[in-house]
């Protein structure tokens, strides 16, 4: 595990024949022409914002060597933290949009946190950090069920949610593995994080493989279903290629990319770049480079990219928006295709993060 301190910049990411160094940078200091001086990223001028997507822009950010700008999003974020760990759904500039509490976006912190250190290796900050992870970690597997899935939200008054979501729960084991990580470099034992950890990861991967048909709400619609157990590392080698294998002909489309849902002609540059990551955790990373020019058709002249496309017509959607949460979504992929940062495996090599403790009676030999 990294433990050199003060690392160098990153070097920002380019992809020969696809995208420039300069191309890159300019699509984050996108994100950062947008952010608030609050620290805030809201998805586009006078939008909301969400945590979930405000860390990933940070992280865009961060990865292009805006640090300050990435940090000044974080200190938002903490600032912003409800005294019990939790952020609502949605913020604006002046307030509260939406206060259902998600679990999937409380958990995301952690990454964001985890990838900071592993880009800079500043270990004073990612302590003063510590608290807002361990206070929203700690909030998140208050709704785990006795099966192992998280429940995905709560409504304000603190009343749960009756149902949990694939997405989020595949997400949130990923989650809480930065949370670990980021507990073992400051010296912190949290063996129930472990344990909740891999409970999650069990069910999960169960559900996937037949196991749990019910243990998650039925959204067998949407893209990120079907390739996010393989993005957050639930799912790996044969697993991995045989679910990536079984719908791509549903999800992708030859030189537009990943429809976010499997009935409607809508194309967004955000699940195609998540796809990419999880294509390269299988080693295909031809897959990963197509997906990647074909995101291309959504970039815009000053580095801003659509939300999305609608086919054949070709015209962006909503509305011709542009989001900050699509900016950052190209820059991660494009540092994973890249391998250009210390970073740059986080959502790909699965084995760099605190591996999972057993809990089957009988050990599997292919998990970690």
């Amino acid at each position: 595990m990294p433990s050199a301190e003060h690392r160098p910049d990153p070097v920002i990411p380019e992809v020969p024949g696809i995208l420039s160094t300069a191309q890159v940078r300019a699509t984050a200091e996108g994100i950062a022409d947008w952010q608030l001086p609050s620290g805030m990223i809201p998805w586009f001028p006078g939008g909301h914002c969400d945590p979930w997507n405000h860390v990933e822009a940070a992280m865009a950010m961060a990865v292009c060597g805006l640090r300050s700008e990435a940090e000044l999003a974080y200190e938002w974020l903490a600032r912003q933290q409800r005294p019990d760990g939790s952020w609502h759904q949605y913020y604006l500039a002046d307030g509260v949009e939406q206060d259902k509490l998600d679990a999937n976006t409380i958990a995301y912190a952690a990454v964001g946190v985890w990838q900071h250190w592993l880009l800079f290796g500043d270990r004073a900050y990612i302590e003063s950090l510590w608290p807002m992870v361990e206070r929203a970690i700690d909030w998140v597997l208050d709704l785990q069920t006795p099966r192992g899935e998280i429940i995905w939200a709560r409504h304000a008054d603190g009343t749960p949610w009756s149902f949990a979501l694939l997405t989020g729960s595949s997400s949130m084991v990923h989650s809480l593995r930065c949370a670990i990580a980021t507990a073992e470099l400051l010296g912190h034992e949290r063996p129930d994080w472990e344990l909740s950890a891999a409970r999650l990861d069990h069910v999960v991967r169960a559900h996937c493989l037949g196991d749990e048909p019910d243990a998650f709400a039925p959204k067998h619609r949407w893209a990120m279903d079907w390739y996010y157990p393989v993005l957050a590392g639930v799912l790996r080698g044969d697993d991995a290629r045989e679910r990536l294998a079984e719908r791509h002909d549903t999800f992708i489309i030859a030189d537009l990319g990943v429809r976010c849902v499997s009935d409607r002609p809508w194309i967004t540059a955000a699940e195609t770049c998540e796809c990419i990551l999880a294509e390269l955790s299988v080693g295909a990373d031809d897959v990963a480079r197509s997906l990647f020019e074909w995101a291309q058709i959504l970039r815009c002249d000053d580095g801003h990219y659509h939300t999305g496309v609608v086919y054949p017509e070709m015209v962006n959607f909503p509305g011709g928006e542009r989001t900050t949460y699509t900016n950052a979504a190209v820059i991660l992929a494009a540092d994973a295709l890249a391998n250009s940062t210390a970073a740059a495996a986080l959502f790909v090599d699965h084995d760099l993060l605190p591996p999972l403790i057993d809990t089957d009676p009988v050990t599997d030999p292919t998990r970690d």
